[in-house]
């Protein structure tokens, strides 16, 4: 298989060891770690195919291209460590003839606990995640980064990457105060919401998910990611309202 697996993880040792299992096949897997405490790097120790490699992270789009720089092939499946391929994606990337001018798009299942997700926006996601690195590269976005695909093809393979994203609540709440933190370092001095539009925008996101996508079909799970989605969107808002805010009393 002329594919490498890519993939950047800090303190994933819940989920990392399914997500390697998965890969047992490829013979050139990059673990980037980025500060891990929890034993991520002894679990990818265990698997001879996987290099680990440890460095700083500076957002998901710069990191994931140092990361690549690492691999042995020149065709990347950026996968991250609560995600599986199943067998159907995998025999895919042993028989597909790749052009290198074309990204390839993976469909994703999405899983909360065991439970697979089938409303609330998350079902059978399309997202680009195999590419030429010779070819292309990540944008440097440091939140929703994505694969530069000017003067490229796309095209959908065949199989699924199974998304296990979330084991508990506490998963979600780590993750809102991640993300919004981020968005908000990226967007000071570049965009400037009120805290009106952090609440409104957090109240149609609950809307637009629990209801408009359906997510109350999901059960306690469907509740659970709209306040996520709801929460994530007030508080990306409101702190950077916030560090505008700072920023302007400090220049004064």
């Amino acid at each position: 298989m002329n594919v490498s697996a890519v993939m950047i993880v800090k303190n994933g040792a819940r989920t990392i060891r399914r997500s390697l299992e998965s890969l047992r096949e490829f013979d050139d897997v990059v673990v980037y770690d980025n500060g891990s405490t929890d034993g991520t790097q002894n679990i990818a120790r265990e698997f001879p195919n996987v290099r680990l490699i440890e460095g700083e992270f500076d957002g998901f789009g710069t990191t994931k291209n140092r990361a690549a720089s690492f691999a042995v092939h020149e065709w990347i499946l950026i996968i991250d460590s609560d995600e599986v391929v199943d067998e159907e994606l995998l025999r895919a990337l042993k028989t597909k003839p790749l052009d290198p001018r074309t990204i390839y798009i993976v469909n994703f299942l999405a899983y909360y606990k065991e439970i697979q997700i089938r409303h609330c926006g998350w079902n059978n996601q399309k997202i680009r995640r195999l590419y030429n690195k010779s070819v292309t590269r990540f944008n440097d976005n440091a939140v929703h980064e994505n694969i530069i695909d000017e003067g490229m093809k796309k095209e959908n393979i065949e199989g699924n990457m199974k998304h296990y994203s979330y084991m508990s609540i506490s998963d979600f709440i780590v993750k809102v105060d991640r993300y919004s933190t981020l968005f908000a370092q990226g967007n000071v001095g570049k965009r400037f919401p009120t805290p009106a539009k952090a609440f409104f925008n957090g109240l149609y996101s609950f809307f637009r998910t629990y209801v408009l996508k359906r997510g109350f079909l999901d059960g306690y799970a469907g509740l659970v990611i709209a306040f996520s989605h709801m929460a994530t969107n007030f508080y990306k808002y409101i702190k950077l309202y916030e560090m505008n805010r700072e920023g302007s009393q400090r220049s004064e």
